[in-house]
């Protein structure tokens, strides 16, 4: 089993699949608790409170599960994470529905309407907490700011840990096999408007660039994502 990656003071990376192929992120408080981003596919609780074990945090520490966005891979198994951490689920108001529901958000791609019922199928999801919406500054570990980064869903959200400098992209951008690119256009609401909003990315600062697809970027890692995105948009 892979193990949590230390990427700046309490801040961790926790791979659910394989060793970076689907990540989520711990945030640790300074009242010892911990805030959890991302729930991985169905199943993957497991794996991360073994992952929250190995951090020296117990389940009962978790004061909240913060969501990207309404996809499979992201609120999978929030609605168990929810249930044996007692942390409350929290996600962009744009896609709150999505996640109560676990209805997948709308699909613009001509593939994904055609296979419709196997690419936009039950997504997991659970009772939504709390919504929150674009440049609020969370209460999480000294503060979580969110970046709306809509258009991969609706309700889309990049997050950046300002104390520590830590940006998670959630899907906006992958590291793909460490090699970046825009979230597949098949599993986007709108693909178009997803690469457009990613822009924002290279706009913050940041230090370290996390992604749920894909090992972190520690060097350099704004002027690698602002590259990526002046040769995207330019070709």
């Amino acid at each position: 089993m892979s193990l949590p990656t230390l990427l700046a003071p309490g801040v961790w990376r926790l791979p659910t699949l394989g060793g970076s192929l689907v990540n989520s992120f711990a945030l640790e408080e300074p009242d010892g608790g911990v805030t959890l981003v991302d729930a991985g596919l169905r199943g993957a609780t497991a794996r991360l409170l073994r992952h929250l074990s190995a951090i020296g945090k117990r389940p009962d520490q978790v004061a909240r599960i913060v969501v990207t966005h309404a996809h499979l891979d992201h609120v999978g198994d929030a609605r168990r994470l929810r249930e044996r951490t007692g942390g409350a689920l929290c996600i962009h108001e744009g896609d709150a529905t999505y996640c109560a529901s676990g209805t997948a958000p709308p699909l613009d791609h001509p593939v994904a309407r055609a296979l419709g019922s196997v690419v936009g199928a039950r997504i997991g999801g659970g009772p939504v907490d709390r919504t929150f919406a674009d440049n609020e500054l969370l209460p999480v570990a000294g503060g979580l700011r969110v970046l709306h980064t809509p258009g991969h869903t609706p309700g889309h959200c990049s997050l950046l840990h300002e104390p520590s400098g830590v940006l998670i992209t959630g899907d906006a951008i992958f590291n793909w096999r460490n090699r970046m690119r825009y979230s597949f256009a098949v599993f986007c609401t709108n693909g178009r408007l997803s690469r457009e909003t990613a822009d924002r990315l290279g706009e913050v600062d940041y230090e370290v660039a996390a992604f749920t697809h894909g090992p972190e970027i520690r060097e350099r890692a704004r002027d690698q994502v602002r590259a990526f995105l002046r040769a995207r948009s330019s070709s």
